[in-house]
């Protein structure tokens, strides 16, 4: 079983596995891109709510490997199914990616290469450049702007 992403919608993604996306995903497509959505809908494609239990889990993981920023809501909830379903996530985007790999989930990237290594970010401020474990606003100390870094 596979969630697909928008970008398996954008990018014409097809499969013999069974498929399942999330509502969201619907929203953010527009013009023939959501017509396919529709149509696979239409074809036996699952549409699934993810339990509040799963998206908690995901944040808590994405907060955790410094990803939770760079992750939408829908983002959240599509890496929710596929931990609750124990299905693979279908997405190019890393910080997706990232996140399902600390929760060991499969990913399967569609129109790039997939992540080589699972990432916990630091956060470094640009002024004093204190380095954080947790994104924050501001920097506590000098009030400056934090940028996220490879802990590499």
């Amino acid at each position: 079983m596979q969630v697909l992403d928008s970008s398996a919608f954008i990018h014409e993604y097809t499969t013999d596995e069974d498929v399942v996306s999330i509502p969201a995903v619907h929203e953010e497509l527009t013009g023939e891109v959501a017509l396919r959505f529709d149509a696979m809908e239409g074809s036996g494609m699952t549409v699934h709510v993810p339990a509040p239990e799963a998206v908690d889990r995901v944040r808590r993981a994405a907060k955790g490997s410094g990803d939770a920023a760079e992750l939408s809501d829908t983002d959240v909830r599509l890496i929710a199914t596929a931990l609750e379903l124990h299905a693979t996530l279908v997405s190019d985007d890393y910080a997706m990616q990232n996140v399902a790999e600390r929760l060991d989930l499969p990913v399967e990237p569609i129109d790039r290469e997939g992540i080589t290594e699972e990432r916990e970010w630091r956060f470094q401020c640009v002024g004093c450049n204190r380095t954080f474990d947790e994104n924050r606003e501001r920097c506590p100390i000098c009030g400056s702007d934090l940028t996220r870094k490879n802990p590499a």
